[in-house]
């Protein structure tokens, strides 16, 4: 399954990089891919939106469903 998410404010390779590394942490997940540009998260995997949007929030970012 592929969910996903928008987070905003990043604003260079390293800011989707960190958000890629947290969404990764997220149970579950087996892929993601970030771009900063569209602030778009996609991640596959069974996952719960909640958790994504936590981990984002988390490593400092903005993030929503």
């Amino acid at each position: 399954m592929s969910t996903t998410i928008t987070v905003e404010g990043m604003s260079c390779g390293h800011c989707e990089q960190t958000v890629e590394e947290a969404l990764e942490e997220v149970s579950g997940v087996t892929d993601v891919t970030v771009d900063r540009k569209s602030e778009q998260a996609s991640v596959d995997g069974e996952v719960d939106v909640t958790a994504l949007v936590k981990a984002a929030e988390d490593a400092g970012y903005t993030a929503h469903a």
